[in-house]
């Protein structure tokens, strides 16, 4: 017990610091985790231990409630608006994805059959749980590339299954595949039929019962019996957990509970996705890794081009070049359940253990280096396509005696309608493309880049600006592009936006003499406010 304690005090510290460092740097947590598994797998001495089953299977409950809040997003009425994008570019990236990297494992590497088939079913799959985060997140799941993205994410999530049962299958030369055919159909329409009418029934009844209770612990618990009683349920039909959790978070997405289920969950997913990527990182052997980097990074770079070509030509058909690029990025790497896939073929010996740890190695650098593309997409994408300039590119502006804004999140936002309203001549600088896509929506001037950048300053005439309104949260931030103005135009009047007295001091220093303190101007219009209504009339 005390060595399990000493483990979990230094994974939880590891982890802890090593996500504080990394997210100085925007970089995902998730590689925060796989590292820190890595770590602790060689510290303690436990890689491949069979000890690891429980953490797995935990880390496999992550997946799950990931899966039940894509069924929460997932409505039978936008299920049916949806059907084309899922069903046929789904199935025409996988088919695709899987035919040329089978084609490729045969012929190019000269590979056997079942290995080959294995590799590039597996390798057709994307990461659902890296790349919807990030959608949810940057709320690019509402946009036209993220649309598409979750809707082939799904049906590669869907094909998981026929996958697992198909390695089942290639296991056992004794079934034939009438018999699994008939199994698996039989199971499918039991579970399907049994979720959608009397699970339906349970769900909604549990769910209003646990609602008028208005007791939040009764409410949680029922939506947790509803995630793991239906991945239960689907597991011993035969299917993966996954499944039933998108099952049940469909129906109660046509519900009045689907957006208190998510936030409630929100934090447990979370954890549970940290422990399955703890997972992963107690999977890499880094001698092994080392001693074939090189082929490592070849074949993933390989992979994730014929993924993104695929990809881009789907999606061009019917779209922009500039969302093709987006939705390419967003699915060229290989995702979370090949690692189901290699580890059920190794352990069934039909996946040779070298191979096989080979291709958990290509996996978890590409789930490493997907954080970094999903977070950097549109400035990634802006180098194939021209949709807006960034930093020196920017044509430079007609404008004198103008007023520039630095940022333009809600912030921003106001400050720009109160100058409409005033009738002042001003633009908005922001490398946030979607502020920028939003300002241009609204008839403003609005252009993507660093301001910190000497081209960019140029080229937005700072020093025939009659002044500069800086709307941005972080201070370090706030500091670099403060400095850059005075460097580039030490007559430039700025106006900054501060949350704190300490935030001033700092800025003091560098010669910045007009401040706004957000919540000092709040509390003193609350003030002037309540002391005109107590005046007598």
């Amino acid at each position: 017990m005390g060595s399990i304690l000493i483990m979990i005090f230094v994974s939880l510290a590891i982890a802890s610091v090593l996500n504080i460092v990394l997210n100085k740097f925007s970089v995902s947590h998730v590689v925060g985790y796989i590292v820190t598994g890595t770590i602790i797998s060689n510290l303690f001495d436990f890689n491949g231990s069979e000890n690891l089953t429980s953490l797995e299977l935990i880390g496999e409950f992550g997946i799950v409630f990931l899966m039940f809040t894509i069924g929460l997003e997932m409505s039978f009425s936008k299920l049916k608006n949806m059907k084309e994008v899922i069903f046929f570019n789904g199935f025409v990236q996988v088919f695709l994805s899987t035919l040329i990297i089978f084609l490729i494992s045969v012929y190019l590497f000269k590979l056997d059959f079942v290995s080959s088939l294995i590799i590039a079913l597996a390798f057709s799959l994307s990461s659902t749980a890296i790349v919807l985060t990030y959608l949810k997140k940057s709320k690019d799941v509402l946009t036209p590339y993220g649309d598409k993205t979750v809707a082939i994410l799904i049906f590669q999530d869907l094909a998981v299954i026929p996958i697992l049962l198909l390695i089942s299958f290639m296991s056992d030369s004794e079934l034939s595949i009438t018999e699994v055919l008939i199994k698996t159909s039989i199971s499918a329409v039991v579970v399907i039929v049994f979720m959608f009418t009397l699970g339906k029934k349970i769900i909604n009844s549990l769910l209003s019962f646990s609602a008028s209770a208005k007791l939040e612990e009764l409410f949680l618990g029922s939506v947790l019996t509803i995630v793991v009683g239906a991945s239960l349920l689907a597991h011993e039909m035969g299917f993966t957990y996954s499944l039933g959790a998108f099952i049940a978070g469909m129906i109660i997405a046509d519900t009045n509970f689907n957006v208190k289920v998510e936030s409630d969950i929100a934090s447990y997913k979370d954890l549970l996705l940290g422990a399955f990527f703890f997972s992963i990182g107690t999977k890499i052997d880094v001698y092994f890794f080392l001693t074939n980097l090189y082929m490592v990074f070849a074949i993933l770079a390989f992979t994730m081009l014929i993924k993104a070509l695929i990809v881009y030509s789907l999606i061009r058909i019917r779209s922009n070049k500039s969302d093709s690029i987006k939705s390419a990025l967003a699915l060229c790497q290989v995702g979370e359940f090949s690692f189901a896939i290699f580890v059920m073929a190794i352990n069934k010996e039909i996946l040779s253990t070298e191979l096989g740890g080979f291709l958990i190695l290509v996996t978890v650098l590409s789930m490493i280096l997907t954080p970094f593309i999903v977070n950097n997409i549109y400035k990634i994408a802006s180098l194939f396509v021209v949709e807006f300039f960034e930093s020196d590119k920017i044509t430079p502006v007609q404008v004198s005696h103008h007023t520039i804004i630095c940022g333009y999140a809600e912030v921003g936002q106001l400050v720009a309608k109160e100058l409409e309203e005033k009738g002042i001549n001003f633009l908005i600088i922001s490398d946030n493309l979607q502020h920028v896509l939003l300002a241009r929506e609204q008839g403003y001037m609005a252009y993507f880049g660093h301001f910190e950048k000497a081209p960019v300053m140029d080229s937005l005439k700072v020093d025939q600006s009659a002044s500069i309104v800086i709307t941005i949260n972080t201070l370090l931030t706030k500091q670099i592009i403060c400095e850059a103005i005075l460097d580039y135009y030490p007559d430039a009047n700025i106006i900054v936006k501060i949350n704190t007295a300490e935030e001033k001091v700092v800025l003091e220093n560098l010669g910045i003499k007009s401040f706004v303190h957000a919540e000092r101007e709040t509390a003193e219009l609350l003030v002037q406010k309540s002391m005109a209504s107590a005046l007598p009339s």
